[in-house]
Parts: C-alpha cells; sequence; structure tokens
C-alpha cells in the first residue's frame, strides 16, 4: 500500500498546470490553470499531485508543463 504514503514523499519534480480542458472528466474544480504544484510520484501517463483539495491524486501529463 504504498500510495498511501505518497503525499510524504519527497518532491521529483514542479509542473505548471496548463489548462483544465478534460473531455471525460471535471479537472477545473482540482486544478488551478497557472498554478505549479508538487510531483510526488509519476508513470508513464500521470503525475501523482497533492491538488486543490490537498488530496492526493493522479492527472494526465497533458495538463502539465515541466518548470
Amino acid at each position: 500500500m504504498l500510495h498511501l504514503k505518497w503525499e510524504n514523499n519527497e518532491t521529483i519534480k514542479q509542473i505548471k498546470c496548463i489548462h483544465t480542458n478534460a473531455k471525460k472528466y471535471k479537472v477545473n474544480s482540482v486544478l488551478t490553470e497557472g498554478k505549479i504544484y508538487d510531483v510526488k510520484n509519476e508513470t508513464e501517463e500521470f503525475y501523482f499531485v497533492v491538488d486543490n483539495t490537498n488530496r492526493m491524486a493522479g492527472f494526465r501529463k497533458e495538463y502539465f508543463e515541466v518548470i
């Protein structure tokens, strides 16, 4: 159950949200365009960050750019 401890992990890198135009999900309620987020874990398709609700969540990489 490693995912339960991801919030306490060291930050891997920082990313900036470039858009919240999701086709299927409502992303604009948990991400803010232009805000910088700390990446706690990463896969090929997703970044795992602490979102605006202060919870760990995975988002597609297409919403972000690495700074």
